[in-house]
């Protein structure tokens, strides 16, 4: 069973953490201590960095730059939504940060203890119970098993389900699990490639209780397509196109821009 090579870097805490990137001839660490960056007060600011992210796929037609020189930070309590169309980038983004992507240039500083991707199915093993891929997973991250499956089993609501192997869920199952164990684990900062809200309209609004409503607190990170939830939950917006990427604070103007893009 070869468990490693498909989680995200959340889940390799431990592994490539002086992985590095070649960027204008130089390397340079894609994970620096924050440490040395003092805010006015005298007191690191801790926050997630990306600076100048480049990022380019070959394609049968030539190389394509999807990102291109993309910068922003987003500190504690601070809740970052990425706007753009179909194929500007948002989740080649969003993957980045998580470490399931390289950057061909730039560095992310992880500054706040980031999830993977919000309900992220990939890093399970179909041949283990759901109890045993939790039980994994708080050994990867040092965190108590009863209290975690407690939260888990009661937030799923999928009772005895959680004793068969995940190969046999459905994907509606799979979402409720990975979703929970996303808030299960006690981050600092919630990575949401579009999937916010999953299963049923009861728990639907369950979500959205745990993940607005008692986590007030924490940092996020959203590509999303709705102006709604980026007007009533996002302190700024970052808005994608041609690859290059600009951060407002005016929620109303990056909402129109996006609207016209």
């Amino acid at each position: 069973m070869n468990f490693w090579p498909s989680l995200p870097h959340m889940l390799r805490p431990r592994i490539g953490q002086m992985a590095r990137a070649e960027y204008d001839g130089k390397q340079i660490a894609t994970e620096q201590s924050l440490a040395q960056t003092v805010a006015p007060e005298g007191e690191p600011r801790r926050a997630i960095r990306a600076v100048d992210i480049v990022k380019e796929f070959e394609t049968e037609i030539g190389i394509r730059r999807v990102l291109n020189g993309v910068s922003f930070e987003v500190a504690s309590g601070e809740r970052l939504a990425i706007l753009g169309r179909n194929g500007a980038g948002k989740s080649t983004l969003i993957q980045i940060l998580s470490g399931l992507q390289i950057a061909t240039s730039g560095t992310v500083e992880r500054g706040l203890r980031m999830s993977w991707p919000l309900a992220l199915a990939g890093g399970f093993e179909g041949e283990l119970t759901g109890y045993d891929n939790i039980r994994f997973i708080t050994r990867i991250y040092d965190v108590p098993f009863r209290e975690t499956y407690g939260f888990i089993e009661d937030f799923t609501e999928l009772g005895q389900q959680l004793h068969i192997p995940v190969r046999y869920y459905s994907s509606g199952m799979t979402m409720r699990l990975a979703f929970a164990l996303s808030l299960a684990i006690d981050f600092e900062c919630y990575l949401i490639d579009e999937v916010i809200l999953v299963g049923d309209k009861r728990f639907q609004i369950k979500c959205h209780d745990e993940l607005f409503g008692k986590r007030q607190d924490r940092a996020m990170i959203l590509a999303i397509h709705s102006n709604d939830i980026v007007k009533t939950f996002c302190t700024s917006a970052l808005v994608l196109k041609a690859g290059r990427g600009r951060v407002f604070q005016d929620l109303d103007l990056a909402c129109n821009i996006y609207s016209s893009l």
